[in-house]
């Protein structure tokens, strides 16, 4: 990442931000505190003093992904001037025991409830406190007073609260950062603002599941508001933003309010991020989906009956225990029928201490790569379809910076891309600054991305 750097400092720090965008808040909340009490931010690991790599422990890939880095700075220790390397997140809480034993390499472990308190217990290493583990809570729910730099520029993610109460059989969110906690829609609007405040035109809102926010808040005093229509409803009235876009939405939390509101808000993005898992019903059982096909079809036509231009973007999982052939052939149908915008897949990732994990049926890995490229072919054809449909519109975008490959090409996003999970728009003729808004004409398509130029 890429933070502004504060004033010259001997303590610098180099952060390593790994996994989803709810961690990378709290990398950034890391970098605020550690900013505000005298540490300078280094983009170079080799020049720092402490090297910080914020862990994912989510599935199978991104766990190595973590081990693999965390080695990796390791190396620095060796040759360069690093002193201090720190293990935190969610692979650190998950795994506590077992990489507190297994990783001598790393200095300091601190886990998901303590991050916040990284310059306390970086000044303790200083002055000679040999601890090593830092476990509290399994999560910290942001404050009021919480420091945080925004490290994503005219962009910024806002977590809305901490945990799950949802108990999929597959994931172990639950077992790493606890139970559902709600921030009030108050210290959500008043760190918008903010964020506004300081260059920010998009803010994008995430959780693990924004439908069920403020359902504890609820459950705690009758009169509490909190709720995702009202939370929604603040956020477009107060924020100041221009695009407000939300992740993460389940389908048995999509009202018809809460659409409306979408579809009469100028700056609250049609953009259905919708994670669906599978729609066999027996499959949805299994993965404790509490929600059947007959109720995700009724949320879909809710949304395109009210949207038509809506996006919905949607996930699954294959080769989840004891998924058939005649089961993922009906998901195959499904997908086919639906022609979702945008849709990811993942090959099921059994895990430690979730029901699913020790359940019968275990599919094989052959078995799970041949449904995953079968999907993915046909998401491919549905998506280059849908791009090829778009030539010749004009859509207002925002533009992120220069192309990763060229400088003679601008990249931006229509309100219909997420950053860092849908495509892009790249634009070959005109110019614009970063955090402009423009009016882009669509000239070619590609399977993900589209080209065009400023109209």
């Amino acid at each position: 990442m890429k933070p502004s750097t504060g004033p010259s400092s001997k303590k610098r720090v180099h952060f390593v931000s790994l996994g989803c965008p709810k961690n990378l808040v709290d990398t950034e909340i890391m970098l605020g505190a550690l900013s505000k009490n005298g540490y300078s931010v280094s983009e170079d690991a080799e020049s720092a003093d402490t090297v910080i790599v914020n862990t994912c422990g989510f599935i199978e890939d991104a766990k190595r992904e973590s081990i693999d880095k965390i080695l990796e700075m390791a190396e620095l220790k060796k040759s360069g001037r690093l002193k201090n390397l720190v293990v935190a997140g969610c692979l650190t809480q998950r795994y506590k025991d077992e990489l507190v034993k297994g990783l001598p390499e790393a200095d300091l472990f601190v886990g998901s409830g303590e991050f916040q308190n990284i310059p306390d217990i970086l000044r303790g290493r200083e002055s000679g406190n040999s601890e090593k583990r830092f476990f509290h809570l399994p999560t910290y729910l942001q404050k009021d007073e919480t420091p945080r730099i925004n490290s994503q520029g005219h962009r910024a993610y806002i977590k809305i609260s901490e945990g799950c109460k949802k108990r999929c059989a597959f994931c172990a969110i639950p077992l790493i950062r606890g139970n559902l906690q709600s921030r009030t829609i108050s210290a959500v609007v008043a760190e918008a603002k903010l964020l506004v405040a300081g260059g920010v035109k998009e803010l994008i809102v995430i959780s693990h599941d924004f439908t069920d926010y403020g359902w504890d808040l609820r459950r705690q005093d009758a009169n509490a508001v909190e709720s995702p229509y009202e939370l929604l409803k603040a956020l477009s009235d107060e924020s100041g933003a221009k695009w407000i876009r939300v992740l993460y939405l389940y389908p048995d939390g999509i009202s018809e309010d809460l659409v409306e509101l979408i579809r009469t808000r100028d700056n609250l993005v049609k953009y259905f991020d919708m994670p669906l898992q599978h729609i066999n019903d027996d499959m949805l059982k299994a993965m404790n989906r509490r929600m059947t096909q007959a109720e995700i079809e009724t949320a879909i036509n809710r949304i395109r009956d009210k949207i038509p231009e809506a996006v919905i973007r949607t996930q699954f999982i294959v080769g989840f225990p004891g998924e058939t052939d005649e089961q993922f052939e009906e998901l195959l149908d499904f997908v086919e029928e639906q022609k979702f915008d945008r849709a990811g897949c993942f090959k099921y990732s059994p895990e430690e201490q979730t029901k699913a994990g020790s359940m019968s049926g275990q599919i094989d890995e052959k078995t799970k790569e041949t449904r995953y490229q079968r999907l993915m072919s046909l998401q491919r054809k549905i998506s280059r379809e849908k791009h090829k449909s778009l030539v010749g519109q004009v859509f207002r975008v925002l533009v992120e910076g220069f192309s990763d490959e060229t400088e003679l090409l601008l990249k931006a996003r229509t309100s219909q891309q997420a950053p860092d999970i849908d495509g892009m728009v790249y634009i070959n003729e005109g110019k614009a600054s970063v955090g402009d808004f423009v009016d882009v004409e669509i000239t070619a398509s590609h399977d993900y991305d589209i080209v065009g130029r400023i109209v």
